[in-house]
């Protein structure tokens, strides 16, 4: 395996901050929409105890396969990230609209 460029570095460096700041955005959004009924009702506070754990507990999972699926689809070779060769067209023609 040869030694990774500078490029392919930042490329990694750049999609582990994608997938952290998006996971914390779903994991944020998973938590605030389990925990708005206790904001909106008046419920018992063991109620309320509890969808914070749910909460809690569906936020970091959420975060987790957040993070994992991002990082899972990003390609682990140079070979997986290049687009395939472009075949020209046949001579004469500008497109096959034309």
């Amino acid at each position: 395996m040869s030694p990774r460029t500078q490029a392919e570095r930042d490329a990694v460096t750049v999609e582990i901050g994608y997938a952290l700041v998006s996971g914390v955005l779903v994991a944020a959004a998973t938590f605030a929409g389990v925990l708005l009924p206790a904001l909106l009702l008046e419920l018992p506070a063991r109620a309320e105890h509890m969808l914070f754990r749910v909460g809690a507990v569906l936020g970091a999972l959420v975060f987790a396969v957040r993070v994992m699926h991002v990082l899972w689809r990003f390609p682990r070779r140079a070979e997986e990230r290049r687009l395939p060769p472009v075949q020209p067209g046949p001579p004469g023609r500008t497109g096959p609209d034309s």
